[in-house]
């Protein structure tokens, strides 16, 4: 037996190491890397009626990833313009969410962090409690909100600062500040965590030495947090991407989700090899581009799990 097993099972104890160990097996094996392996073999089947699935033309292809960069054969077009026009814009826009909720949920954390007394519990207490409430629920209060009767329209209107309702749905405000909204706390207490354990004189000698805010934070505080900083932005840029009942609520017209496309292959044209396929290249992409980040900024999966 390995010695961290070992280890493990010293601290406790055979029966309780062993249902948490049993535990986290089937949520990591039965409920993640099963679905995606059977997601995957979905992907390079061919759509076929089901008495011909498992027949000779039940085999692997890979026309549903060609679909994607090509779009149908004899289209009038060279490539699949559109499809491919929403999965950059999806991409584009989790990563403005991620930036966005980054520059919000900082100032908040580290004021969490380093501030004592019991309002602090109370400040986090607030931000928790509008979470208590279910995710669509949520979204269709920003949806009342933002609408061109809504609150926040009626409030500009009134004040005088528009003539008339601004178009905040048609203009995808209302789905960024959805998004930023439904995954604040994925970003704030992740950073939370890690500048809680900072040392508050290395922030005291660097303020006697001179250093200002900006060259406090710059040289002390967020190298020190880069761990929290990583994990808060990986969870935040992957639900964005990854988000559905946002963009289907609070979209406008215009802001088609990759995810709305892959919702309609599964259940709309009941093809779900090609939204398989679509599913598939949207989670190996996001992979790809948080791996390429974190070795851009020297970030290893250790200081993310910490």
């Amino acid at each position: 037996m390995p010695s961290f097993l070992r280890e493990f099972f010293k601290r406790n104890g055979t029966g309780m190491g062993s249902l948490m160990l049993g535990l986290v097996l089937f949520w990591t094996i039965g409920l993640i890397i099963l679905p995606q392996l059977s997601m995957l073999d979905f992907s390079f089947r061919p759509n076929l009626p089901p008495p011909e699935i498992g027949g000779p033309r039940d085999v692997y292809t890979l026309e549903n990833y060609k679909y994607l960069i090509y779009g149908p054969e004899g289209g009038s077009q060279d490539y699949n313009a559109v499809d491919l026009r929403v999965f950059f814009r999806t991409l584009v826009a989790a990563v403005c969410v991620t930036v966005f909720n980054l520059i919000l949920c900082y100032p908040i954390a580290y004021y969490l962090a380093q501030t004592k007394g019991n309002h602090i519990r109370i400040f986090a207490l607030m931000l928790i409690i509008p979470y208590w409430i279910n995710e669509i629920l949520r979204a269709f209060a920003l949806r009342i909100i933002f609408g061109e009767t809504g609150v926040l329209n009626n409030m500009l209107v009134g004040l005088g600062i528009f003539d008339t309702p601004f178009d905040f749905i048609r203009n995808d405000i209302a789905l960024y500040a959805g998004l930023g909204y439904a995954y604040i706390l994925l970003m704030i207490f992740p950073i939370y965590n890690v500048i809680e354990s900072l040392d508050r004189n290395q922030i005291e000698a660097a303020r006697d030495m001179g250093a200002s805010w900006a060259k406090i934070h710059q040289r002390v505080v967020i190298p020190y947090a880069k761990p929290g900083i990583s994990s808060g932005c990986t969870m935040v840029f992957m639900l964005s991407a990854g988000a559905l009942a946002a963009p289907q609520i609070l979209g406008g017209p215009s802001s088609l989700w990759f995810t709305q496309l892959i919702y309609q292959q599964f259940n709309d044209n009941s093809d779900w090899p090609q939204g398989a396929a679509y599913a598939v290249v949207l989670l190996v992409t996001c992979i790809l581009l948080v791996l390429a980040v974190m070795r851009l900024f020297k970030v290893n999966m250790g200081d993310i799990g910490k």
